[in-house]
């Protein structure tokens, strides 16, 4: 399938906000799993199921499967490893926090990038940029409240995912001009299944339950045998993942960077929709000036970036 030549930014926004509303699903099952499931569990089926839509995204996307076999497998392969680690600490988050927080807490993600690609890439910011990553943690610690009677150490994981996300996506700049985006899709899967059924060995027969915080017992617990109804909820990630990651790459194929990117943001609303509708979670004043600020950060990072930079090829998301 040949790119696109020129920009179409409507379709590119159009589909990276469905592609985002589509992954703010798989976050809402996790979530409604994660009191009787472990999230290995989850995660294994997930992407046992993922699996051939992978392999019919690198189809359609490449033309060939052979971008699979190609020399930077095993780097992406490792790239795979750290979204593992990043996004198993995000699931950990939302088992213990409200939506709204734990997506919040993951926009650092963009101020981390910038952060990142000074000292991995040499690139320079301007001092506008750094009062804005300033501004951005500020409002973590607004949300976070280290040391206040509020705090739950659960707050530092989506901090962390946006560290290894961020992480994640500077290596992903290095190696998209040898790699596709759908090749580093189908490795990252792979590194999935690999990592989830390692902690389903470990943790699977149940040997180390007990009371314990909720994202502890969430990574922590033993399968459980679920019923037709919870199987189809933890395979049906697989698909939701599937169709997102298509969505996300034809949003950054056929759209100018600089237009589509700060649409990334949308995913805040579906973190703090779902979180009402399904636990009646708000945050509290404080809590929506926190949100404000991260947001509002995140988003001028974003457009300064995209501002000096060509469209980028792809982008992923959890």
């Amino acid at each position: 399938m040949s790119v696109e030549q020129g920009h179409n930014n409507s379709t590119g926004i159009l589909c990276l906000v469905v592609g985002i509303a589509v992954f703010s699903v798989q976050d809402l099952i996790l979530k409604l799993i994660s009191g009787d499931y472990p999230l290995h569990q989850a995660m294994v089926l997930r992407s046992l199921t993922a699996i051939p839509f992978m392999l019919a995204i690198v189809w359609w996307f490449d033309g060939t499967l052979r971008t699979l076999l190609t020399k930077g497998w095993p780097a992406m392969l490792g790239r795979g490893l750290l979204n593992f680690s990043a996004y198993t600490a995000y699931y950990l988050a939302l088992a213990a926090l409200p939506m709204a927080t734990t997506v919040s807490l993951y926009f650092t993600a963009p101020l981390m990038i910038t952060i990142l690609s000074v000292v991995m890439l040499r690139e320079k910011v301007s001092a506008r940029r750094w009062l804005a990553v300033l501004a951005g943690f500020s409002g973590v610690l607004i949300m976070v409240r280290p040391g206040g009677a509020m705090f739950d150490w659960a707050a530092l994981l989506p901090i962390f995912c946006g560290f290894a996300y961020a992480l994640s996506m500077v290596l992903a700049r290095t190696m998209g001009t040898r790699d596709s985006a759908a090749a580093m899709a189908f490795w990252g899967n792979i590194a999935f299944l690999i990592c989830a059924t390692g902690l389903s060995v470990w943790y699977g027969p149940g040997h180390h339950t007990g009371d314990m915080h909720p994202s502890l017992a969430f990574l922590t617990r033993g399968w459980a045998m679920p019923g037709l109804r919870d199987l189809l909820l933890m395979c049906s990630c697989g698909a939701i993942a599937a169709v997102g990651l298509t969505l996300l790459t034809q949003a950054y194929r056929i759209g100018q960077n600089s237009v589509v990117a700060p649409f990334e943001f949308t995913f805040a609303f579906w973190g703090l929709m779902w979180g009402w509708l399904f636990w009646g979670d708000l945050p509290d004043a404080l809590g929506w000036v926190g949100i404000a600020v991260i947001i509002g950060a995140g988003i001028y990072v974003l457009r300064a970036d995209a501002d000096r930079k060509p469209p980028e090829a792809a982008a992923q998301h959890p």
